[in-house]
């Protein structure tokens, strides 16, 4: 039986210790699984996205990424994951193909293999002939495509993304969950944050819905909507009938 790349277990915390934003969260994601982690503003996704990256400690509970704990195994923890986030961060005087350069040296990438991955990534997003420009002169939307690409270059087991169509237009969203759903038939997992539901429906593998920083369900289409007796109805609908009901 294959072991999770991404287990939360019993998950509480925040920004306070007297008032947590998260209480009790468990998440699995497994080894080839796209999961969704939808909710409203505030909900805790980008918080629970921030315990897992190690930038803020849990109150209670245990993250494990490829089997271990920060605490446990720093390299091999943040060695097996990547982080998309929903703004940009870039190196303003660095270029395109700088960005993509370092990500690979920091993640022990093969020269060849990242010659390989820059090329497809390039062509890809449509970036090719941006490869040389610095980031200070990109649009918002090619610099989230920088980000994306970053990510990608790497191949670690788990990809965190945080709301990555913004900025996209539709062909880049289009690239993105193509290749998205190409790194998955490859094994790797993806934990995806996303407000676009009738997009996101038809790529996860697997649903959590978080409401005032619980888990109220989690579960394939067919799972949730059975539990919340919405049969046959998409996502959208079950989502909003779930955090109008006051479901927490």
């Amino acid at each position: 039986m294959q072991n999770p790349v991404l287990e939360i277990e019993a998950l509480s915390g925040g920004y306070n210790l007297k008032r947590p934003v998260l209480h009790d969260v468990g998440i699995k994601v497994m080894p080839g699984e796209m999961v969704g982690l939808i909710g409203l503003n505030g909900a805790g996704k980008s918080t629970t996205m921030k315990h897992i990256l190690g930038l803020m400690n849990p109150e209670k509970g245990e993250i494990r990424v490829d089997g271990t704990t920060r605490a446990r195994d720093l390299e091999q923890y943040q060695g097996a994951l990547a982080f998309v986030p929903e703004s940009p961060l870039l190196y303003e005087e660095m270029t395109v193909r700088e960005h993509l350069e370092f990500t690979a040296r920091a993640y022990g990438v093969e020269r060849s293999d990242y010659e390989v991955r820059a090329a497809e990534l390039s062509a890809l997003f449509r970036m090719e002939d941006k490869m040389d420009s610095l980031s200070i002169h990109l649009s918002k939307g090619m610099k989230q495509k920088v980000m994306i690409m970053c990510a990608f270059v790497a191949r670690p087991k788990l990809y965190i993304i945080d709301e990555p169509f913004l900025g996209l237009d539709p062909l880049g969203i289009r690239s993105l969950l193509d290749f998205m759903m190409k790194l998955r038939s490859e094994g790797a997992s993806i934990l995806l944050s996303s407000h676009i539901l009738s997009t996101i429906e038809h790529y996860c593998d697997r649903f959590v819905i978080l409401h005032h920083g619980r888990v109220i369900t989690q579960g394939t289409l067919k799972e949730i909507a059975m539990a919340a007796g919405m049969q046959g109805q998409p996502l959208e609908q079950i989502f909003y009938s779930l955090v109008q009901d006051g479901r927490s």
